[in-house]
């Protein structure tokens, strides 16, 4: 009987079911978190996205050439007459990279946009 092959054949056997997925506790409680964080991540999410719509778009930033006897001050009120000096200078000072208050006639500095 060497070197034969015999099939067998299934009569009457039946396909079977899928089994229904059943989840053990520590299975829910996995699946609860991951759903609570996937809730948390799109909350935060909307939120950011939320609080940066109340923020005025800021336009494109212009150049002031420095003139004789201008200083920071001068030139903020200049640009923004209508914002606080203070802030507008450190603006300024952020734009150019100017550790100090220095700046020399003939300068060129990029200033914010009016706003």
């Amino acid at each position: 009987m060497r070197g034969k092959e015999y099939a067998v054949v299934a009569t009457g056997v039946r396909p079977a079911r899928p089994v229904p997925l059943r989840l053990t506790r520590r299975g829910r409680i996995v699946v609860l978190a991951v759903l609570f964080l996937l809730a948390t991540l799109a909350s935060a999410v909307l939120w950011t996205t939320a609080s940066r719509a109340d923020e005025t778009p800021t336009g494109p930033t212009s150049t002031v050439v420095v003139q004789p006897d201008d200083s920071l001050w001068s030139i903020a009120a200049r640009v923004a007459p209508d914002r606080s000096r203070e802030r507008v200078v450190r603006e300024i000072r952020h734009l150019n990279g100017i550790p100090g208050s220095d700046i020399y006639a003939g300068e060129t500095l990029v200033v914010p946009p009016r706003g």
